[in-house]
């Protein structure tokens, strides 16, 4: 097990990677935000789905997500269709256009990291790929374990 310091230094560095997350984010075209860029990635991964459970893979409540579904589904990235089961609720399904938009975001971040990790070789790139998989492997679902996470002052039983 790792030393106190060496999770003190770590929780230092997985704060600094929001200006990493940020860098990367202004890769991003003006037409497609975070938040729009991250339905479109859900939506293709998970398949169709209803708001709700967007919202649930999002971790953030109904108004954000209609907003973020409004923005793609006015660019003509998503569909909405009525719920077969619940006339009230709409399915999201994403159309060819939003997988057109997908393609553009995955090469955008794909060059960026190129860019900044140019002086890295592909042993370290895998490792850091590697060691951040086993990280969020680690911290598992983290939507479904909110509320059940350790306090800073509490260790486990």
């Amino acid at each position: 097990m790792a030393a106190q310091r060496q999770y003190e230094e770590l929780a230092r560095q997985l704060s600094a990677i929001g200006a990493v997350k940020r860098e990367l984010a202004r890769t991003l075209p003006a037409e497609c935000p975070a938040g729009a860029a991250a339905v479109l990635l859900l939506v293709d991964k998970y398949g169709e789905m209803r708001m709700s459970r967007l919202a649930e893979l999002l971790a953030v409540d109904m108004s954000v997500t209609s907003r973020h579904v409004a923005h793609v589904t006015d660019r003509g990235w998503i569909d909405r269709s009525p719920d077969p089961d619940d006339r009230r609720s709409r399915i999201l399904r994403i159309n060819p256009a939003g997988k057109a938009v997908l393609e553009e975001l995955s090469s955008r971040y794909t060059d960026a990291l190129a860019h900044y990790l140019q002086d890295w070789s592909d042993d370290e790139v895998q490792e850091l790929s590697t060691l951040l998989g086993r990280l969020r492997s680690s911290f598992g679902d983290c939507r479904q374990a909110r509320g059940h996470a350790l306090s800073p002052t509490r260790t486990p039983a």
